[in-house]
């Protein structure tokens, strides 16, 4: 299986409040480094996975309109515990959906799986991974 990654960054600030969390209970922020790895079997025509350039596109246009936010207070994540595991997975589901609807060129169509890590330090990560279409 071929893969390309790509990477952003994302500044945030929200609360998990469960006692679970202990100190993270309370708000306080979050810089995540988001790497996208994006799988396929068989090379396109033109001998890639898929446009790198949209690749960096789509996951800026992703993650724009939660930087710089209290995730607490956007709507989508009402009653969300944000975890690191849970933006993983959030992440991965705006992807596929961008990947079906052309935003990552025909490229995107042919997209097996989707694999999104978020690095909340250098000690420490989530991912969520999973196949496009199913």
């Amino acid at each position: 299986m071929f893969s390309v990654e790509v990477r952003d960054r994302i500044m945030i600030a929200h609360s998990l409040p469960d006692p679970f969390f202990g100190p993270a209970q309370h708000l306080h922020g979050a810089t995540f480094v988001v790497d996208v790895a994006f799988y396929r079997s068989k090379l396109t025509k033109q001998n890639v996975v898929v446009d790198i350039g949209a690749a960096l596109s789509v996951l800026s246009e992703t993650l724009t309109p939660l930087g710089y936010k209290n995730l607490d207070e956007l709507p989508q994540f009402a009653g969300k515990l944000t975890t690191t595991e849970f933006l993983a997975k959030y992440i991965f589901d705006q992807l596929v959906e961008a990947a079906g609807s052309g935003k990552l060129g025909e490229d995107g169509q042919g997209i097996a799986k989707i694999r999104v890590t978020l690095h909340e330090t250098d000690l420490a990560r989530a991912t969520y991974e999973g196949p496009v279409g199913d």
